[in-house]
């Protein structure tokens, strides 16, 4: 793959120009990640300070007793948003729901290996581990097949 850039002071906006020679998987990845770079999802901390985090710095959402928890590469905040909300609009933007409680970002996703009980063990690429359930494996493989979520 070759990447080129170029400033442009007559621009108002940043533009991407995606060429290839056939539309495949990676391509599909990529489309999905340059849509997902500035789209934002309302947080706030411990403090209650409110912020919105890009969906591209979410390594996965999680839902426990009633509140609704997103982590990045070294953060966690909170959201008011319900978890089945969050899955509904982000279907689009390569999270894929693993668990009853659990959101994951698939541009995050370093390696896959089985554990006990048909159940899988998510790396991300902050080395952190999330489970997934056999209940969402199928939807999981048929993702990174690059098949629709």
């Amino acid at each position: 793959m070759k990447v080129n850039s170029k400033q442009d002071p007559t621009c108002e906006d940043v533009e991407v120009t995606l060429k290839y020679p056939k539309e495949d998987d990676l391509v599909q990845r990529l489309l999905s990640f340059l849509a997902t770079v500035d789209k934002q999802l309302d947080c706030y901390d411990e403090t209650g300070r409110q912020m919105k985090v890009n969906l591209s710095d979410i390594y996965y959402i999680e839902s426990v007793d009633k509140k609704t928890f997103v982590y990045l590469e070294k953060a966690v905040y909170q959201t008011n948003n319900r978890l089945y909300q969050l899955l509904e609009d982000l279907k689009n933007d390569d999270f894929i729901r693993i668990s009853k409680a659990c959101l994951l970002n698939l541009n995050v996703l370093e390696s896959v290996r089985p554990i006990f009980n048909s159940r899988m063990e998510a790396t991300l690429r902050n080395n952190e581990k999330v489970y997934i359930s056999r209940h969402y494996l199928a939807s999981l493989k048929k993702a990174l097949r690059g098949g629709s979520k």
